[in-house]
């Protein structure tokens, strides 16, 4: 027992302080029940950061395996569900639903953020919803089954504009296709605020102020300060412009400026 609780605290105290220390501490409860009872546990949604960390919890605990969903496939939030080696039976369907919330595009443009606003307004918590995905007159809201029927009855308003709501099938939802495009930069370091400028193409100051926004994150996190600085492999995103995967950090030029070579995915 003395064993377990060690093992527990160094997972949660590598990510204290972080974004992701109540996510951790889910999770890692998660894990212990599973090995408790030899069974299975399902998550919240989790961001890609949140999924990571789930992956490093099962990595510490060999009796347990970790597999995620998130209602459609290249999902960006998924549901994580723990299965003991020793569970014989099957842990079923991912609990995951979908409603459509649909206005009249002619008079209206909502975006996510919009969106996101109303949910939280009705006091919904975000890890019971997944992606949010918007389009001129309508969005689908990806969420956990048990919140479906309360969507139906309680979303009735984005805010100053009407919407309607009915349920639709997962498999109505197409496939993420991500675009993919290539940047070979110079840049005068590696500070995030000059790779964001990089690779979004905007100006440095721009990227400043989005940073204070927290408009943009790194690796899925806040991003502490403009001159924080990246490294190989490291992802930048922000919403509506997509990700930035720092793919290369090549030599120096004459001029003493650094080369990166960074993927943008949008």
């Amino acid at each position: 027992m003395a064993r377990n609780t060690e093992q527990k605290e160094k997972i949660i105290r590598f990510y204290r302080g972080t974004e992701g220390e109540e996510t951790v501490v889910k999770l890692v409860d998660m894990a212990e029940n599973v090995c408790r009872t030899q069974k299975f546990r399902l998550s919240g949604f989790l961001d890609p950061f949140g999924q990571e960390i789930a992956e490093t919890v099962a990595a510490n605990y060999p009796n347990i395996k970790v597999d995620f969903e998130g209602g459609y496939q290249g999902a960006e939030r998924s549901r994580a569900v723990y299965v003991h080696e020793d569970f014989q039976g099957t842990p079923g369907s991912y609990e995951i639903d979908c409603i459509e919330a649909s206005w009249n595009g002619q008079f209206a443009r909502l975006s996510h953020r919009d969106v996101l606003g109303a949910l939280m307004g009705l006091g919904i918590e975000r890890d019971r919803l997944g992606d949010l995905l918007v389009n001129t007159d309508a969005v689908k809201i990806i969420c956990e089954q048990k919140m479906a029927d309360y969507l139906l009855q309680n979303l009735t308003q984005i805010g100053a504009v009407g919407v309607s709501c009915q349920r639709v099938e997962l498999s109505t939802i197409a496939p993420r296709e991500e675009r993919c495009k290539e940047i070979t930069a110079t840049v005068a370091s590696l500070r995030v605020d000059s790779i964001a400028a990089s690779g979004f193409g905007f100006s440095r100051s721009r990227a400043a102020s989005d940073i204070a926004a927290d408009k943009l994150k790194l690796n899925w996190q806040t991003v502490k300060s403009a001159s924080q600085t990246i490294k190989e492999g490291d992802v930048l995103s922000m919403r509506g412009r997509g990700r930035l995967e720092v793919a290369e950090v090549r030599g120096q030029t004459k001029k003493g400026r650094t080369v990166v070579v960074l993927k943008r995915y949008f």
